[in-house]
């Protein structure tokens, strides 16, 4: 089973690796299984709270999803262009500057939970289509070396990650 070298990804990613390999369940079977407790967790966060910021200067859960999304587009694409041997380096991204400028009341929250949803489908069958020798591709992202697999733990870690803090501090009681 794949799993991604400490040299394939930048120190900051160590918190999403080490949430994306909790429980030794096989990558691509724990993207999938994402999808229902993405769905799952999402219907059940009541809508007085879809705009509530649990701090000042924190993003609403709107804004999270909206993040959540953007950030899987992201680390997807470099993942395809990298798997598609594209070695130029590809930029890093201000998740704050793109969060700031997303006119996130235009949003329905269930537009957001389903276009996260349907995104994570439609990621589901591009990592399906890599081999193994796809996954260990490197190439350079926000100036850092990255492999194809490490964006794909990535991916699922930084969910893990958004809906922890969700649920410890958004949504407790």
């Amino acid at each position: 089973m794949y799993q991604p070298l400490s040299n394939e990804y930048a120190p900051f990613y160590q918190g999403y690796i080490d949430l994306a390999t909790a429980g030794n369940q096989p990558i691509l079977k724990r993207l999938k299984n994402q999808l229902n407790s993405i769905d799952d967790f999402l219907a059940d966060i009541p809508e007085k709270k879809h705009d509530f910021a649990y701090a000042e200067g924190k993003w609403t859960i709107k804004e999270v999803l909206s993040h959540l999304i953007d950030t899987e587009r992201v680390m997807t694409y470099r993942a395809m262009r990298i798997a598609r041997n594209d070695q130029t380096d590809l930029p890093g991204y201000d998740q704050d500057a793109i969060v700031a400028n997303t006119p996130i009341d235009k949003y329905a929250y269930s537009d957001l939970v389903d276009e996260l949803v349907m995104l994570r489908q439609a990621n589901l069958f591009f990592f399906k289509s890599l081999s193994d020798e796809d996954m260990k591709k490197k190439g350079t992202a926000n100036g850092n070396v990255v492999s194809v697999g490490a964006l794909l733990f990535i991916i699922v870690g930084h969910i893990e990650h958004h809906f922890n803090i969700m649920k410890n501090l958004y949504l407790k009681k």
